[in-house]
């Protein structure tokens, strides 16, 4: 299987059926060394006061799938004023830094975002000239990682936890409180 290149197309999908559907690198079992990353991006208005929140939950856990699952780690971010579909790529790109920065070999992407799925998979072009360079920062992180990675598209019921994150970073933000807060395994 091939990877997208990181090009920018024009197009929304791509136009010649008939060749093979670039995807993400073929998933392995299981490495002990990874996480689930569930992710949001939410703006009130859009543009409007934007957040991006994401749950990481590591892959030996037997619930690592379980969109309940208490998360390893997490990220509420408020971002200012943003379009929600930045907000969404923030929320991606912040979240495989943080599992980078806590040693991923692999990554389970579970998004309520169908267009970031499509466009790392490289079956849709990114047109969004805002989101052209969240979408080469996430391929480029993710293609660092020795045991691949996977992006799935779930209904958004699926990612409450990390829709969670983001309204609590406008809100507290709102409130005068910090505009970032980073939980990591052991805080």
């Amino acid at each position: 299987m091939r990877e997208p290149p990181l090009t920018f197309g024009f197009e929304e999908e791509p136009g010649d059926e008939d060749e093979a559907p670039l995807q993400s690198p073929a998933p392995r079992s299981t490495s002990p060394q990874g996480f689930v990353v569930r992710t949001d991006g939410a703006a009130r208005g859009n543009p409007g006061p934007a957040a991006a929140g994401a749950v990481l939950i590591a892959l030996a856990r037997p619930d690592a799938h379980d969109p309940l699952a208490a998360p390893d780690a997490s990220i509420s971010d408020y971002l200012g004023v943003q379009t929600n579909n930045v907000a969404e790529y923030t929320a991606v790109v912040r979240a495989i830094a943080l599992a980078q920065d806590l040693g991923a070999r692999r990554l389970e992407l579970l998004l309520d975002s169908k267009l970031i799925v499509e466009q790392l998979a490289g079956r849709w072009r990114v047109k969004d000239l805002k989101l052209r360079p969240l979408w080469a920062e996430a391929l480029q992180r993710l293609r660092t990682l020795p045991d691949g990675w996977v992006a799935a598209h779930v209904p958004r019921a699926q990612n409450s936890q990390a829709d969670a994150m983001c309204n609590e970073a406008i809100d507290r933000v709102m409130a005068g409180g910090p505009a970032s807060v980073v939980v990591r395994p052991g805080a």
